[in-house]
């Protein structure tokens, strides 16, 4: 279990630092290249739900199998990929074997180890790992980038996929199976939706925003997405219960998570581009250069949870979220100008600071007042808005790129160089895109003020098999 969650970990952030090669090596276009993320986190945001309902229907051994298996051939096609299409198909795929995976991961530790000490501990290493693996993979990602290709990003995960798919049958037992339906409708309407809608707003950033293909792609998401709460409305068993929406802060929450995440994953990839297309960093260095902020959101995340029974969850997140909106507010004003020590470090740290505040209340509040037969939904759904919004808020980040990049271009600087030119548009580009992800963490902390609750009820279970339930949402929570 360790090693699958290490693989779909370091799949992030190992890719993440190779992106500037994939991006000359593929020959991508910078706003073309966040399909490279955004491939994986569609299918795999998009599916979560899907994979988690058909582990407790199919046996949750049996799926985890498939999904590693999936993510595995996945990840040795995207690094034999001879052009873009062939990496991006890989990608998406990689996010199917994710979505099956993944869920019962998490299931498959708490179900192994009885309640207590045994489930401490090894929950407490699966911890290690999951936070861990984030630092580990912005280091082995610029040592393979650098040292051999970024290729091997992705090769990497066939020899941890294979080591899984020999040892799981031998110490893994398989799940009992429980009756139920899949909400496939629900399924592929919301996918190809969030799918559309970020293809929309990656055409705009292309070819601008009156392209015509591009608002197709509008006009075809939104009438998808209409379909989805449609279906999920009507069904008995969909893949999202709305009535989970029903509670204002738990809404707010889920909203704060899309928009943070938002902001955040735009952060990750254009400050990666920008230390080393602009600054001239290796791949190495730049894997580097993210630790002290790995390292400032591990050590605050790991007292944030003590804080939250004397202060209570709203107040943290509202602290938590001012360092971050000082953090991206700084890193809108990067220029090619701009050195490492005095303009990318210090916002870095108060990102780092602030997010590993506000993580933990923010999940707290997800998860509070959950009925205990809906706990594996919101925990879920906790991964589901991670994810969207990740893919989302990308798109539209790197729209706003792409406008703020043309516009450059179309007004150069006089005296530059080249070479020097080339740098202020791009840091003009992506100054911009850092200025509307601290819009975002603005809207963030509006939602916290106005729409979270101060303490949040906590549903207490009646029953030995609803304690067990809420338990998982608790480890969930943990986790986060």
């Amino acid at each position: 279990m360790l090693g699958a969650q290490l693989m779909i970990i370091l799949d992030a952030t190992v890719v993440n630092i190779a992106l500037p090669h994939i991006q000359t090596g593929l020959h991508f276009s910078t706003t073309s290249l966040s399909w490279v993320l955004n491939g994986y986190t569609l299918t795999f945001g998009g599916l979560l739900l899907l994979g988690g309902r058909a582990g407790d229907i199919l046996g949750r051994r049996r799926m985890f199998i498939a999904g590693i298996t999936i993510f595995t051939v996945a990840s040795l096609v995207g690094g034999l990929a001879t052009d873009a299409g062939m990496l991006l198909a890989a990608r998406a795929v990689q996010g199917i074997g994710g979505a099956l995976a993944s869920p019962a991961v998490l299931a498959l530790v708490v179900s192994a180890f009885p309640e207590g000490k045994e489930r401490a501990r090894a929950l407490g290493i699966y911890v290690g790992v999951v936070t861990g693996g984030s630092s580990l993979g912005l280091v082995l990602g610029g040592v393979i980038t650098e040292w051999l290709s970024w290729r091997w990003v992705l090769f990497v995960n066939v020899p941890i996929g294979i080591l899984v798919l020999v040892l799981t049958p031998l110490f893994v037992s398989e799940t009992p199976r429980q009756s139920g339906k899949f909400d496939l409708v629900g399924a592929i309407t919301s996918t190809a939706g969030m799918a559309l809608l970020v293809y929309g707003f990656i055409r705009a950033a292309s070819d601008g925003w009156g392209n015509h293909t591009a608002i197709a792609s509008f006009v075809v998401a939104i009438a998808l997405l209409a379909a989805f709460l449609f279906n999920e409305s009507r069904v008995s068993q969909p893949i999202t219960p709305l009535r989970l929406f029903a509670d204002v802060s738990r809404s707010g929450s889920f909203a704060a998570r899309l928009l943070l995440v938002a902001g955040m994953f735009g952060m990750f990839f254009f400050l990666t581009q920008f230390l080393q297309d602009v600054l001239g960093f290796s791949p190495l260095k730049a894997g580097a250069a993210f630790l002290p902020m790995t390292l400032a959101l591990f050590v605050v995340s790991r007292y944030a949870p003590k804080l939250i029974p004397r202060f209570g969850p709203k107040p943290l997140m509202i602290a938590g979220m001012l360092p971050v909106i000082a953090g991206m507010s700084w890193l809108s004003q990067v220029s090619a100008s701009t050195s490492y020590a005095t303009g990318v470090l210090p916002p870095m740290l108060l990102f780092g600071l602030g997010m590993g505040v506000v993580f933990v209340p923010l999940t707290t509040v997800s998860l509070a007042g959950v009925r205990p037969e809906e706990s594996g939904a919101a925990s879920s759904m906790v991964n589901v808005m991670q994810q969207v919004g990740g893919s989302l808020g990308l798109a539209v980040l790197v729209a706003v790129y792409g406008t703020a990049y043309r516009d450059a271009v179309a007004h150069p600087v006089a005296g530059l160089s080249a070479v020097a030119q080339q740098h202020h548009v791009l840091a003009h580009g992506m100054g911009t895109a850092f200025g509307l992800a601290a819009i975002f963490d603005v809207l963030t902390l509006v939602i916290v003020i106005t729409l979270l609750r101060g303490r949040p009820k906590l549903t207490v279970p009646s029953s030995p098999a609803s304690l067990a339930d809420a338990r998982t949402a608790e480890d969930q929570a943990l986790i986060e």
